[in-house]
């Protein structure tokens, strides 16, 4: 409120001009600096001009002096950090480093994405080591989500999947949104039915300094992180951040310890009107112990215990149970990930986007096996070689089955956009190419348990024929090219009101292979060529209401491992057989939704329709010991549901939010199995709970914050013919800390406690392995189809994590 000064006849008003709605949500401090008073005497001296910040302010007006804490500070972002204002023409839901900074520094991607709509984590491990997880979107598995860091990808360059302990450090996140619909147009992705996971670098500080903390909790966790950042290098105007991190924990159930170090960099440069170039990178090394994956039968014999768990001691006395000791079943992987988006302002219309990217990645998924000494093949070709094995007893050994992968993946995305009037155009190709390697060598395993080189690189360390070449249960090359032009118009009419996206998206990809096994095939190929056409709306009712319509089309070819012939080197008889007449998916989706920025709530509600044929679902196949991914074609699916999220502003430092979804996902059509059909139509699709809720609430003063989050998942189905399923669930988790003020060099040194799994819920946390039906049935023309039992995940238990950090 403003005062006039005593004795004025009337005091100067301060106007408002609207500058306030604009900052609604935003705290905002305020100073009033009252101008001289005229009436009174002036004092006639000399004195300096006045400088620009002391120089008298005309009488008749106030002062005003608006302070914006910006939305990122700690405590300050709507729902905790689980929501923010979105504007777009489909649905799309953003986890911040407000939420983020305050979960266990380990979680993975996937983790921290739990709580939004859609989004069905299945998880082995409480603290994120471990690969053995899988997070579904809509009833939608982990090889149907693109995954993006900064505009190169990473998904698997032969399965699709991702592993988030990979991608990157909590710490070094900004922000990660999934768009549970679609991908973008320019996204380099083919598999993104089930939409996409943008994973965003924070930007190096203009100022050199750092962050460093410490961890350790339950099953002896341990790990250490620090991140340096350069400020301003060289008065060049670039600056850059790079971190270390290393993790290492037990198995929570069962013998085994992980192990994981990662190095994360960023290299910024901006200049000009919008002119941006960085380099970034991700480097990732680990050796992680397998969880083994229970049927329905052992999880109710034997819940977390006994023959759920591998063996802590190695049994000599047996070579069946000796190939179950857990030194056998350790995965060994290193990837590096690396880009360069740059982007450009030519001029006033015309902007270019250009992202080059690479992919490096080395991988060991082995299994304890057993192996016959005599009568093997190689292929479909039988050996004469009788092998030496130690410990062989009635001529069958304790081996490792490795199973490696080397890959190799290039590429670049480049969009040029023409913004003239209403219309912004965008004309773009992407081109990658993809070089992958596996194949499936065999290490002796000692007396004591002992099996050299767990990389399975070392020549001398691998079982060996009479001729030298190696013995091998599988070797496989593929060649893959992906080829794709898009275009499109984001117009915007009516002052914004209406924004329509037009785009269309053509993509060719081909595939060449040589399977190097002997046998009737050799070499294999695929050529696929789609059109990809969508269609955006969104509609502005007021500053605060919206409605969006989005309708796209997305395929995805099946993954590498369907183009090849597989063999058992006991019998030299097939797994499976390989086709390069491959059918790939297609899908067609739609999303209605509706949303609301308000004073307090953030929200939105979505109804979504996915129509598919030639359904890809992800699986798992034993291939000579290893477990190995592959898929299986599940015909047409119809998905329809809705999706709801809510955020309150920060009232009091609270910070409520709550997600949920509703989902109907049927089969259209009886599947093959064998000569016969299964009656599988009208029946729910696996991987599928028909609702999930998640609930969470943040406070955040400043200095004491802390989060509690609670998540249910429905009952989901294990098989096709729906007679095996996963019960329901609700777990929840708690973190509780406090930020100390800065003090000399240190800035806002932070103590805080996770806990996982605060329940201790013992649980099915997803389906690893679906299968078509569990129990003997009848198929459609009368024959008698075999069951097979479908593989869960175990979820985590209990986990406590003490944290303490600080910057510098």
């Amino acid at each position: 409120m403003a005062h006039g000064h005593p004795g004025d006849s009337a005091a100067p008003r301060l106007r408002y001009h609207g500058i306030l709605p604009a900052l609604i949500g935003t705290t905002v401090c305020l100073s009033v600096a009252h101008a001289a008073d005229t009436n009174k005497p002036q004092t006639h001296h000399t004195a300096p001009a006045p400088s620009a910040a002391t120089a008298p302010r005309p009488a008749s007006a106030e002062h005003i002096i608006v302070h914006r804490i910006p939305d990122s500070a700690p405590g300050n972002q709507p729902g905790g950090g689980l929501i923010h204002p979105q504007d777009g023409v489909k649905s799309v839901s953003t986890v911040s480093q407000d939420f983020i900074s305050k979960q266990a520094p380990m979680a993975t991607a996937f983790q921290l994405a739990a709580m939004l709509p859609g989004a069905n984590v299945s998880s082995s491990d409480p603290m994120g080591f471990s690969p053995n997880t899988d997070i579904t979107v809509r009833g939608l598995d982990n090889s149907a989500i693109g995954y993006v860091l900064e505009g190169m990808p990473l998904n698997d360059v032969a399965a699709y999947s991702g592993t988030p302990s990979q991608f990157a450090d909590s710490e070094n996140y900004q922000e990660i949104a999934l768009s549970q619909g679609s991908a973008d147009l320019d996204s380099p992705v083919l598999n993104a039915a089930g939409g996409l996971m943008n994973l965003t670098f924070r930007d190096p500080a203009q100022k050199a300094g750092g962050d460093a903390s410490v961890s350790y909790g339950s099953y002896n966790t341990n790990r250490e992180f620090i991140r340096l950042d350069t400020g301003d290098i060289a008065h060049t105007g670039i600056r850059g951040f790079v971190s270390y991190s290393h993790g290492a924990t037990d198995n929570w159930r069962g013998p085994g310890r992980d192990e994981k170090q990662h190095v994360d960099f960023k290299l910024l440069k901006e200049w000009g009107q919008g002119n941006r170039a960085s380099l970034i990178g991700t480097f990732n090394t680990t050796i992680t112990s397998w969880y083994p994956e229970p049927t329905m039968d052992t999880w109710k014999s034997d819940g977390i215990k006994g023959q759920n768990n591998l063996l802590a001691h190695y049994d000599s006395s047996n070579p069946e149970n000796g190939a179950n000791y857990w030194r056998l079943w350790r995965d060994g992987e290193r990837t590096l990930y690396g880009g360069a988006p740059v982007h450009l302002t030519l001029t006033d219309h015309l902007t270019l986007d250009v992202t080059p990217y690479a992919q490096l990645a080395y991988g060991n998924w082995p299994g304890g096996s057993t192996l016959s000494e005599t009568g093997l093949y190689q292929g479909t070709q039988a050996l004469s070689d009788t092998l030496n094995l130690p410990g062989a007893q009635d001529g069958v050994g304790v081996v490792r089955a490795d199973y490696t992968q080397r890959s190799y993946r290039s590429g670049f995305t480049s969009a040029l956009h023409y913004k003239t009037g209403w219309n912004d155009f965008v004309l773009g190709y992407w081109y990658d190419y993809g070089d992958d390697n596996e194949q499936q060598p065999f290490t002796a395993v000692q007396t004591n348990g002992y099996a050299p080189d767990i990389w399975a690189q070392n020549g001398r360390d691998v079982i060996r024929l009479s001729n030298g070449e190696r013995l091998l249960g599988g070797s496989f090359h593929t060649i893959s090219q992906t080829n794709a032009l898009f275009v499109g118009d984001h117009m915007s009419l009516l002052h914004d009101h209406l924004a329509i996206d037009l785009g269309f998206k053509a993509v060719m990809m081909s595939r060449d292979g040589t399977n190097s096994m002997p046998g009737p095939q050799y070499h294999v190929g695929s050529n696929s060529m789609e059109p990809l056409p969508r269609l955006g709306v969104r509609w502005r009712i007021d500053a605060e209401n919206q409605i969006f319509f989005n309708a796209t089309t997305n395929f995805r070819a099946p993954d590498q491992s369907a183009l090849y012939n597989t063999y058992d080197p006991s019998s030299g008889e097939m797994y499976g057989t390989g086709s390069a007449d491959v059918r790939n998916e297609y899908s067609i989706s739609e999303e209605l939704g509706y949303r609301r920025t308000g004073r307090w709530i953030i929200g939105s509600l979505t109804l979504f329709n996915y129509n598919f044929t030639n359904r890809q679902i992800s699986t798992q196949a034993v291939q000579n010991g290893s477990i190995v991914s592959t898929t299986m074609n599940a015909g047409g699916q119809t998905s329809r549901g809705v999706d709801v999220e809510i955020g309150l502003r920060p009232w009091h430092h609270f910070s409520p939010y709550v997600s949920g979804e509703y989902l109907h996902a049927t089969i259209d059509n009886d599947l093959i199995s064998g000569g016969d059909l299964l009656r599988t139509r009208g029946r729910i699709a696996v991987r599928s709970p028909t609702l999930q809720a998640a609930a969470g609430l943040s406070y955040d003063d400043g200095h004491i914050f802390g989060v509690v989050t609670v998540h249910y998942t429905g009952h989901q189905y294990a098989t096709f013919m729906n007679d095996e399923r996963v019960s329901d669930h609700t777990t929840g988790d708690l973190a509780i800390g406090y930020r100390f003020s800065d003090h000399i060099h240190l800035h806002q040194p932070t103590l805080r406690m996770n806990f996982i799994n605060i329940t201790n819920e013992h649980y099915l946390s997803g389906v690893a392995s679906p299968t078509m039906n569990a129990k003997d049935t009848t198929g459609v023309y009368g024959t008698t189809i075999a069951g097979s039992a479908p593989s869960y995940f175990i979820g985590g238990g209990f986990a406590a994590l003490f944290t303490a950090s600080t910057g510098f």
